[in-house]
């Protein structure tokens, strides 16, 4: 008998540029925050590819030339930037992508279990699903106040625990090889989503099953995933 036919189906989004489109919040709040410790800003391509991982990880990639101690400054900076943008005519309504709305209620129906893993503080992730109406769609959430940065495993280990899943019933939602590489690396499937940071050859380099490219795609792709996966023979 297979190991999980017992278990939940969990699945597992991650937020930023795959539930909802916050590029621009993003990229102002990096550039401000290099701004205010009087460094030269990353374009905004070298900064839509660090969406995705922890603050402090993300800051090591944008100024590798800094040590840990700049890097949580710039981290700490961002922080505040992006909460002072909020309620300004500077900050971006995040809408959600189409059809996230609808997969969400679909799969719900259907007795999925629903959790977020982002690299997200708990009050920014909060914010948005609140925003949304989604808070009560989730049933767990893992961000980056308790967790290493993806590709780490530990979000979807911890999901996986808490949704009463398992691996193999686990299907990792996400736009970015992190989000993949984290999948596979807890022994989860993964679906990319060509809407977001990364493009679909590095979301399958980093181990996606599938990419799907509109919205309304993604509630059949999730569910062809959790589907039992053939057995490999010598």
């Amino acid at each position: 008998m297979d190991a999980g036919a017992d278990m939940n189906r969990l699945a597992l989004f991650d937020c930023d540029g795959t539930l909802v489109d916050s590029a621009a919040n993003i990229c102002l709040a990096v550039e401000r925050a290099f701004d205010a410790n009087r460094l030269v800003a990353p374009d905004r391509a070298a900064i839509r590819g660090i969406v995705g991982l922890s603050l402090v990880e993300a800051m090591a990639v944008l100024y590798p030339e800094g040590e840990d101690a700049h890097h949580r400054t710039l981290a700490q900076d961002y922080k505040a930037m992006f909460v002072a943008m909020r309620g300004t005519p500077d900050f971006a309504h995040e809408p959600l992508y189409d059809g996230i709305a609808e997969t969400i209620e679909r799969l719900d129906e259907e007795g999925w279990v629903l959790g977020v893993a982002t690299g997200k503080s708990d009050r920014g992730l909060g914010i948005i699903l609140d925003h949304h109406g989604l808070t009560r769609r989730f049933v767990t959430l893992q961000t980056a106040d308790r967790h290493p940065s993806k590709p780490h495993p530990a979000m979807a280990l911890a999901a996986i625990a808490e949704a009463g899943a398992s691996p193999d019933t686990t299907v990792v939602i996400g736009d970015t090889g992190f989000d993949m590489a984290m999948a596979v690396a807890a022994g989860a499937s993964a679906v990319g989503v060509g809407w977001g940071y990364h493009d679909a050859a590095r979301l399958i380099a980093s181990g996606a099953r599938c990419v799907v490219e509109r919205g309304g795609d993604l509630h059949a792709a999730v569910v062809a995933c959790a589907a039992p996966r053939p057995i490999s023979r010598p």
